[in-house]
């Protein structure tokens, strides 16, 4: 997720110097081909991880099952055990990182080698003109693809999380008599990711299919509608990459690693800064 809103992050000066016309007109054709590809790309492999993320938790805190003895197989009846601590395991992750990268850049790759069209100084902000016949219906066979995922993800990440939010409830019901407190702590953390993951993603993708079709065949729209739809899809894509900024929430919430570390490198910096303010005062005071 890291490396994705990175390479999200990367693809904003391209986008923000060709909205505001600056440099030449080959800049809005290098973001039409290249820089907004890897921009939906990486966007579509952070939500695909967020659904694993999901799924791990949902497969931690629910399927949990006792640990097997020494003495059992994964043939035994912990075969299922054997399959969750597989799929649980940092080299299956990586196996599963790759095919998910390599998947989306497969299916995003036609929309760089279809945009092939001659660009000049006319169609260059115009990127449907500078695609081949083939490259628009591949535009839309993409873009329903990449639709249909959020959505599968969405459907993912409200099961599970509902899923864990139930059973710590019922778990804190169990061991003590007022659980209140605690389950409205994990409750603010499960429902700010969603809510994280509704704003950024769910207004946008409400407006992609109708937006798409307005691309491939604007003939059927009028004018007032494809400025419509274009300035709310604009709008609606800013909450997209605000994700950018939101995430690092979503790993502190849900990273108890990551926020240990940064709690501590934040009490580290602290008492360091204090160390140096103490010593510095003294030195002014024995002047």
């Amino acid at each position: 997720m890291v490396v994705a809103d990175l390479l999200m992050l990367g693809t904003f000066p391209f986008r923000i110097m060709s909205e505001l016309g600056l440099g030449s007109w080959h800049l809005p054709v290098i973001s039409c081909r290249y820089t907004a590809v890897l921009f939906y790309s990486s966007m579509y492999v952070g939500i695909i991880f967020m659904g694993f993320i999901s799924l791990e938790r949902y497969v931690k805190i629910i399927r949990h099952r006792p640990a097997p003895t020494a003495s059992s197989s994964c043939k035994s009846r912990f075969g299922t055990l054997c399959s969750l601590q597989l799929m649980q395991s940092s080299s299956f992750a990586w196996v599963l990182a790759f095919f998910t990268w390599s998947l989306l850049l497969l299916i995003v790759l036609p929309n760089v080698l279809l945009t092939s069209l001659p660009a000049n100084e006319q169609n260059s902000r115009h990127c449907m003109e500078l695609k081949t016949s083939l490259g628009k219906v591949w535009h839309k066979v993409s873009t329903y693809f990449s639709v249909s995922l959020f959505w599968c993800t969405l459907l993912v990440l409200a099961f599970c999380y509902t899923s864990i939010a139930r059973q710590l409830y019922k778990s804190y019901q169990r061991v003590r008599q007022d659980a209140s407190a605690v389950c409205r702590k994990s409750n603010r953390s499960i429902y700010s990711i969603l809510a994280v993951f509704f704003i950024c993603f769910v207004p946008y993708h409400v407006l992609r299919i109708p937006y798409t079709m307005c691309q491939t065949k604007g003939s059927g729209f009028s004018w007032s509608s494809r400025f419509l739809l274009f300035q709310l899809k604009e709008a609606m894509l800013f909450l997209s990459a605000l994700n950018v900024c939101l995430d690092p929430v979503i790993y502190f919430l849900m990273c108890q690693t990551f926020r240990e570390s940064l709690l501590r490198k934040l009490s580290r910096k602290g008492r360091r800064r204090r160390s140096l303010t103490t010593t510095a005062a003294q030195s002014v005071s024995n002047i």
